[in-house]
């Protein structure tokens, strides 16, 4: 299991590295005043412990994309394991800490309006509309994921735990942030790490036979790698639900210099989390308990029991497989209250008052819902997609923005660029989209990636001929014209 391992030694490092270059990059400054404390309304905004906010963060993110995801591309063999890192360290933990540190210089805000502000209002409305449809299914799956799994351990019916999970969404959506969610996170932050750190331990204690590096795609149907690998792992390397996410702490946020441990360093931890559920679903099916096999009669719910319960015995089993369910539970109820906060900043609905909140929540819950009964593979497909879609746009934000500073750009570019490639090709390729011939959906991809860098050039010369405030003024109540989408 030596590149198991080294992944993980890997991602720590980077860390270490990597994540202090781009802290560097982007210069936090401890001294400016963060809007936890500038736009305090003790629903929203508030300011909580670096701790805290790092594990509420963790938990936002990490729903079942960092264990279905790479389980799923564990199908791909060990070149799933090079995404993983390679995607951690250079996308996804970047993508997380700048937007999460440009939401604070921007009084919080969401990724639709930093989107408005930097690529424009009409990139601001389809970024709403985007960032709206991939949280509504986000909140779908992480309800059909947990219930799922509850149902093949619990005597209650699937429809009771689903209405039940709903309640308590609900909940997390319409109360304060530190009355609900960061009350029970701590506990549930416990139940993953012995989900995550029981079925990494017993694969090392047992010597696991997991594949070493090689760069071959072993997937049963010959998917293609590309683009379909880069999709599929999803929150395992990079996501655009992450930006949807960061906003909610950015505004809990009490000191910039706390960033690169909040967001940058929980995106590595779940980095870590995908490496172990990649590895622990390539090394325990062969022969008629095949990985394939066992994913097309359950799904991947049913390769986290049966790894769970053969690594760790049926009480630690059982435990584990409860660690699991927490992870979507703690994303969708935070993909909930994004959608409250998005569509209440983009209609301009104050939050303070419980029976708005109620207002603009209540409509989400209802269109979730009849989305349950939609099939749970063709629901990821398009979650996969609307998700890497919200990350590509996320990166061309931040890319914006460090052109504009003056900053290292090329850190965001790239992957930016990579993924734009990615999703366009997917969406040409894929039964979902335009079905056409992988050859043609390559080049229409090119000449698509071409185009949006060409849009992206033209709208870096109009901000560059002026003045323009990349960050919006720290003081009370001073939201900049350029924020509000004057530009």
């Amino acid at each position: 299991m030596v590149t198991f391992l080294a992944g993980i030694v890997l991602l720590v490092v980077g860390y270490f590295t990597y994540g202090k270059f781009v802290e560097r990059v982007f210069e936090s400054n401890h001294r400016r005043p963060t809007p936890a404390h500038t736009l305090r309304d003790d629903v929203d905004y508030l300011p909580m412990g670096t701790k805290r906010n790092a594990l509420i963060q963790l938990l936002n993110i990490a729903g079942v994309g960092p264990i279905f995801g790479p389980i799923l591309g564990a199908l791909y063999g060990p070149v799933a394991f090079i995404w993983i890192v390679v995607g951690c360290i250079f996308a996804g933990a970047v993508h997380d800490y700048l937007t999460g540190m440009i939401s604070i210089r921007n009084h919080g805000a969401h990724l639709p309006q930093l989107a408005g502000k930097f690529l424009g209002r009409v990139m601001k409305h389809v970024v709403n509309f985007f960032a709206l449809l991939l949280l509504l299914l986000v909140a779908t799956v992480f309800v059909t994921a947990p219930a799922t799994l509850l149902a093949n351990m619990l005597p209650v019916s699937l429809t009771v735990i689903t209405l039940a999970i709903f309640a308590y969404y609900l909940l997390a959506t319409l109360l304060p942030i530190d009355k609900v969610i960061g009350r029970i996170y701590p506990w549930f932050g416990a139940l993953l790490v012995f989900s995550a750190a029981g079925i990494g331990l017993m694969m090392i204690v047992r010597g696991a036979p997991i594949p070493e590096l090689n760069f071959s795609n072993m997937h049963p149907e010959g998917a293609p790698i590309f683009p379909l690998l880069f999709l599929t792992i999803s929150c395992g390397a990079l996501s655009g639900f992450h930006a949807t996410q960061t906003p909610i702490i950015s505004r809990t946020t009490g000191n910039e210099n706390n960033g690169r441990k909040i967001f940058y360093g929980m995106m590595i931890t779940e980095g870590v989390i995908a490496m172990i559920w990649a590895a622990a679903a390539m090394s325990l099916f062969h022969g008629d308990s095949s990985l394939s096999q066992v994913l097309a009669q359950g799904g991947p719910a049913a390769v986290v029991q049966s790894v769970s319960v053969n690594l760790l015995g049926a009480v630690g089993g059982t435990l584990a497989v409860l660690g699991v369910i927490v992870l979507p539970i703690t994303s969708g109820d935070t993909a909930f209250r994004s959608a409250r906060m998005i569509i209440a900043d983009y209609l301009h609905i104050g939050q303070r008052p419980l029976a708005k909140r109620i207002m603009v929540a209540a409509p989400l819950f209802v269109i979730s819902y009849g989305l349950t009964h939609m099939d749970f593979t063709l629901l990821w497909r398009y979650f996969s997609w609307a998700n890497q879609t919200t990350a590509v746009i996320a990166l061309w934000v931040a890319t914006m923005y460090l052109i504009l500073a003056k900053k290292t750009y090329w850190l965001t570019l790239l992957p930016a660029l990579f993924m734009t490639m990615a999703t366009f090709t997917y969406i040409a390729w894929a039964p979902i989209g335009f079905g056409l011939p992988l050859s043609v959906a390559y080049i229409v991809a090119a000449l698509g990636t071409a185009v949006a860098l060409a849009l992206f050039i033209k709208r870096v010369r109009r901000l560059s001929g002026g003045i323009f405030a990349v960050d919006e003024p720290a003081e009370p109540g001073a939201q900049g014209a350029t924020l509000a989408g004057a530009v």
